[in-house]
């Protein structure tokens, strides 16, 4: 059951993708290793939302949900002091997601800013699935069936986040009696079911991907995995472009390179090279991103080191053993959320029996 003592948090990935790249790191995976020794920590992998793209290559999302939980281990988040949670393993999810859809129009949810870059970067036109939508649904459910106080995520996740605070707060005012002056800190404290969580955005709110243009992203080719070998890293910095300003002939401080700089150099250092930009200095580019590709390659290889040992089946079987053991505390939070929720909204006549591994 949860720790009663530490404020409870929620964050996770969705696999669509075969590992987690720099963007994920900066972005929540540092916030997580922080968090894990001061919060009751839930770690969710959302496979079912992954089905959105990738409905006709289940055996990917598979993998993809294996190789996610291999890449948080490397990174260092541990099993033993936080909850890993796959989210097609805990039905209470399915069944808030459908509640929650009453509390949301469909034009909000066409509105949210971050569903609407990725229907625009992923290609999707109008043809969509129905359930891609409902997907911004299904993470409101994610995060309120543990009922948390804090959700670490990027910037492009926090229209999310703001969603399933209305979410929350609607439901509080609807079916728990909270007044809607209520402050968002004092809901539970005046009857409401469900904390109005905050997010927590990473040290670097949005960590463009190497073309300069986009986040960081597998679909489009611009991401540094962590799981990238030393020559591989190098290679991808390489590549990136540094051109002046045809007005200013400055490069700007905007730069994809100089961002990377803040990123992952010394602050001081990057502030440096930053200045040295900025006066209009002859620099090498190659030296920058050679020194970059250093930084970035000391923070990768114990994570490599790590990843390297749970490869093949014996890393397969020790990533399902890792998303078993979190399954019975997970349900058994989820369960108790579904059932007080079902209680305020009339719909419970009794307990139900589940039992869990």
């Amino acid at each position: 059951m949860p720790n009663p003592t530490r404020p409870r948090l929620l964050t996770g990935d969705t696999p669509t993708s075969t590992g987690l790249h720099l963007g994920h790191y900066v972005g929540s995976l540092e916030n997580r290793l922080h968090f894990q020794d001061h919060y009751d920590c839930y770690f969710l992998i959302a496979n079912v939302h992954a089905f959105t793209t990738l409905a006709e290559r289940p055996a990917d999302i598979r993998a993809n949900t294996l190789g996610i939980i291999k890449d948080w281990l490397a990174v260092g988040l541990d099993p033993e002091r936080s909850t890993f949670v796959l989210q097609s393993e805990v039905p209470a999810i399915a069944e808030l997601t459908f509640f929650f859809a009453m509390l949301i129009p469909f034009n909000k949810v066409m509105r949210n800013p971050t569903l609407k870059t990725e229907i625009d970067t992923k290609g999707l036109g109008d043809s969509y699935p129905f359930g891609f939508p409902m997907y911004a649904v299904g993470q409101c459910a994610d995060i309120l069936a543990f009922r948390p106080e804090l959700v670490p995520v990027g910037e492009d996740q926090e229209a999310h986040i703001e969603m399933c605070r209305d979410v929350a707060g609607k439901f509080n005012q609807l079916y728990c009696g909270v007044n809607n002056r209520t402050p968002p800190d004092e809901h539970t404290a005046h009857g409401g079911l469900f904390p109005i969580p905050k997010a927590k955005i990473g040290r670097v709110a949005r960590l463009p991907g190497l073309d300069g243009v986009n986040k960081m992203s597998k679909s489009l080719g611009n991401a540094i995995f962590l799981t990238d070998d030393t020559k591989t890293v190098q290679k991808k910095l390489n590549k990136i472009t540094v051109q002046p300003d045809a007005t200013t002939n400055l490069v700007p401080q905007s730069h994809v390179l100089l961002q990377y700089c803040d990123a992952f150099l010394p602050e001081e250092r990057a502030k440096e090279i930053r200045a040295t930009y900025a006066a209009g200095t002859d620099v090498m580019h190659g030296h920058i991103k050679a020194e970059l590709g250093n930084a970035l390659n000391n923070l990768l290889e114990p994570m490599r080191q790590r990843r390297a040992k749970l490869e093949g089946p014996t890393g397969d079987a020790t990533a399902t053993a890792v998303i078993r053991q979190g399954l019975t505390k997970a349900n058994a939070l989820a369960e108790q959320t579904l059932d007080l929720a079902k209680q305020k909204l009339g719909t419970h006549f009794g307990p139900r029996n589940l039992t869990f591994p």
